[in-house]
């Protein structure tokens, strides 16, 4: 039915049907305004449809299009999520679904997201980009060389149907144009560049004062200072006295120990002394324990020791920001509780052994420090050298963000204590596992010559597309001397690495 031609009755103010026609006058001049108000967003559509088509035909030659947010997702070590998007304003959506901290920097703008602790998220604007492939890096330390890359694609051309944008970067090992040769060069290069020279020593025993009245004074000031982690890479490190990790404090059972630190350091900061039974006032959490030790102030902790202890120290506060950036180190009291004598396994442990080496090895994987053994990355990180059949203890340190299972080629580690205190029971492994805070204490013999890898096993702590890096170093065993009649030869050291991370 027409209702411009067959309009219904029209109706009068009081509900009632009206019979004088004043009202169908009424309805006639509604109906034309509504015709009227359609034709008008007819004709404004189409002119908006004319626009957006002449607007697509302009971004068909200059690129531009509709803003793009892209979600991607970080973890170890890998950079996933929506690398395609067509030119314009792109932003990113940055998630990390990863156990340690990452963040994303485009290479070609220096647009970064901050760092972000696992399950955070932020948004970056990259503002409007143009056709292209631009990189996109997690820039702590290490990470971009255990794969934290990804290309982002800026194109024209829409991904086809299947495409994994979560490939990450991935070498295509099919492709005609991988170049196997190449990588296999880097990785040899890099493992025969071991052991590489840098600046700076961590671990060194720290000196003390004897007080008449016996006490053993200590010193020690925090502040950033430069280090360099691997050859001629120099980081902004947080450091005790200079140096990552910090020195080593070593002293005997019943001393007592007076600290001056003193804090030079941007921010407050304080001591936790990690695994030492102290007095409570003495512990190093601010402000419970104590009041902050603001930038240019100083602080003294004194404290007896009475039992022995494998610890360590390190700041608290704002520590999310200096440990992992170098402010940590060892402190052993006592001696070292070797289980001598004992038979572990079918294997007795010498009555009268004697230590070649006795070494802390602290392990970190953030901050700018990035994944290192005792505050230096392969091929800088130190070997241990033994003879032939000598024996050596390790202690070993996480005061990263994440486990690390070490690994040892060649020997049995016997784990005797685990944060410092002894195991009733030690036991044999060739890998431990190693979560943040905690200390285990290993002893090996170093039985059979040559040089014998040892790293973390989670491979891309030590391997990248740029050969062997990060937390990875070796046992060098040497051979005796050989004696030929009256004449005596010393063997030649193993020069050459004779085994890969595995």
């Amino acid at each position: 039915m027409n209702l411009l031609e067959n309009p219904p009755p029209p109706i009068a103010p009081d509900g009632r049907a009206d019979s004088n026609g004043s009202g169908a006058l009424a309805f006639i001049a509604m109906a034309g305004l509504l015709i009227a108000l359609v034709a008008t967003v007819v004709v404004i559509g189409l002119i908006g449809l004319l626009r957006d088509e002449g607007a697509g035909a302009a971004g068909a030659s200059d690129g531009a299009s509709s803003p793009s947010t892209l979600g991607i997702t970080l973890s170890e070590f890998t950079i996933d999520g929506d690398l395609v998007a067509a030119p314009g304003d792109v932003s990113l959506l940055v998630t990390n679904n990863g156990s340690q901290q990452h963040n994303v920097v485009v290479r070609e703008t220096g647009a970064e997201t901050p760092i972000l602790n696992g399950g955070e998220n932020a948004t970056l604007a990259l503002g409007t980009l143009d056709v292209g492939t631009y990189e996109l890096f997690c820039d702590i330390p290490g990470h971009a060389e255990s794969g934290m890359t990804a290309p982002l694609q800026i194109t024209t051309t829409p991904a086809p149907v299947g495409h994994d944008a979560a490939a990450g970067g991935a070498h295509d090992y099919t492709s005609p144009d991988f170049d196997a040769d190449a990588m296999d060069e880097k990785m040899v290069d890099s493992m025969l560049a071991f052991p590489a020279e840098t600046e700076g020593l961590g671990n060194e025993i720290l000196e003390y004062e004897l007080l008449p009245d016996g006490i053993k004074q200590f010193e020690l000031t925090a502040a950033i200072t430069k280090w360099e982690v691997s050859p001629g890479e120099f980081v902004d490190a947080w450091s005790y006295n200079g140096i990552v990790p910090g020195p080593m404090i070593k002293v005997d059972v019943g001393d007592t120990v007076r600290v001056i630190f003193n804090n030079e350091t941007p921010m407050a900061s304080d001591i936790h002394w990690h695994g030492l039974p102290i007095p409570n006032d003495q512990d190093g959490v601010s402000p419970y324990t104590q009041d902050m030790v603001k930038s240019g102030e100083s602080f003294t902790y004194e404290f007896t020791l009475e039992h022995p202890m494998i610890a360590m120290y390190h700041a608290h506060m704002h520590s999310q920001i200096s440990v992992p950036n170098g402010m940590f180190a060892a402190f052993i009291v006592g001696e070292n509780p070797i289980p001598y004598g004992e038979t572990i396994s079918g294997i007795t442990i010498p009555e009268d052994l004697v230590l070649a080496e006795e070494i802390p090895m602290v392990l970190n994987d953030a901050g700018v420090i990035g994944l290192t053994l005792n505050g230096k990355s392969f091929p800088a990180t130190a070997p241990m050298v033994l003879q032939q059949g000598e024996w050596a203890s390790v202690h070993y340190y996480n005061e990263g963000l994440t486990d690390h299972p070490m690994h040892l080629h060649g020997f049995p580690q016997l784990v005797y204590a685990k944060d410092g205190i002894p195991l009733d029971q030690p036991y044999w492994a060739d890998t431990i596992n190693v979560a943040p805070g905690e200390r285990y204490s290993v002893i090996f013999q170093g039985s059979i010559p040559g040089v014998w890898v040892w790293h973390c096993h989670i491979l891309t702590h030590v391997e990248s597309d740029e050969g062997l890096f990060g937390m990875a170093t070796a046992v060098i065993v040497e051979a005796p001397a050989a004696t030929t009649g009256d004449t005596t030869t010393t063997a030649e050291p193993v020069t050459e690495v004779t085994t890969a991370a595995g």
